[in-house]
């Protein structure tokens, strides 16, 4: 009886193991890509350049961002370049999805694969897209949008009061077919019983989505959020394409980004890396609240 037992033993402690051997070169890539940059970015930050041979100087660049205004400015406008990304996209990706869903089924590969061409460009096309779009008087936005509704043309990369709405308008464009697909991908993944007891309820469309799609897709969409919020700080082309790494007129479009490359264009890597570290608390603590959220919806 003891013997018998004794091959089971072992092979439930090899099952154990299993999961960490696939999760290993997920760990291996995560240790090299985050980790070590990360403690690298941190000793920069505490020299005077940046560099690990030059003057040890602490916390200092962390008190001169403590003293600059451009710096709590780009995060200003990255909160509100992220949030406005956030607010736009979500809704407008959930409604084309269901519009897919319910309409054009036949279409489906054909649709799915121009919506995902946007995000698919690369950024020397993308420049040349958005200056069409943009560029004064004669850009597209202004031609096809603005003036035929009886307005004044707008000067989307100079006004200070519109600079950071282009940010907006731009990466709308370039994700909201991209989180489209992942929402499509969670709303055929809802089991098809969960609609047939809603009908046997109510015949409306709306009290299915409302009550059955909606919730279902509630962890999707915190994901999505968390992509866009993730990409609203991290992605450099779509401001670069646009302003060219500067802050626009009166720094009306400068996020932290920008603001980091500008310092590094100057060498002043010490600063740059400075303000990298200094938004890993405040993400981490925006992070947490997503994932109580999350908790708290599933």
């Amino acid at each position: 009886m003891q013997a018998s037992t004794q091959p089971a033993h072992r092979a439930n402690a090899g099952v154990g193991w299993t999961p960490f051997l696939f999760l290993l070169p997920f760990l291996l890539f995560l240790i090299l890509f985050w980790l070590v940059p990360l403690i690298g970015g941190v000793k920069m930050s505490l020299h005077a350049n940046g560099l690990g041979q030059a003057e040890y100087v602490g916390l200092e660049h962390y008190y001169g961002l403590a003293k600059d205004e451009r710096y709590f400015k780009s995060i200003r406008n990255s909160f509100v370049y992220t949030l406005a990304s956030i607010v736009v996209i979500v809704p407008l990706s959930l409604w084309l999805a269901h519009l897919l869903r319910s309409t054009f089924r036949r279409m489906h590969p054909v649709l799915t694969f121009v919506l995902l061409v946007p995000a698919l460009t690369p950024p020397s096309v993308l420049a040349v897209l958005f200056l069409m779009v943009f560029h004064g008087r004669n850009g597209l936005l202004n031609q096809l949008v603005i003036l035929p509704l009886g307005q004044a043309s707008i000067n989307w990369l100079k006004d200070p009061d519109f600079i950071l709405a282009g940010l907006v308008l731009q990466t709308v464009w370039r994700w909201t077919g991209f989180m489209t697909f992942f929402i499509l991908a969670g709303m055929e993944g809802i089991p098809r019983v969960y609609y047939e007891a809603a009908r046997l309820a109510t015949g409306s469309r709306w009290n299915h989505f409302w009550h059955v799609t909606l919730p279902q897709l509630r962890p999707v969409l915190l994901f999505v959020a968390i992509y866009l919020l993730v990409d609203g700080f991290s992605l450099f082309s779509g401001a670069f394409v646009l302003l060219g790494g500067s802050g626009g007129t009166a720094d009306a479009g400068l996020l932290t980004i920008s603001y980091v490359f500008q310092k590094t264009r100057f060498f002043d890597y010490g600063t740059a890396s400075a303000i990298s570290i200094s938004l890993l608390p405040l993400m981490i603590a925006v992070m947490g609240g997503f994932l109580f959220l999350r908790r708290r919806i599933t």
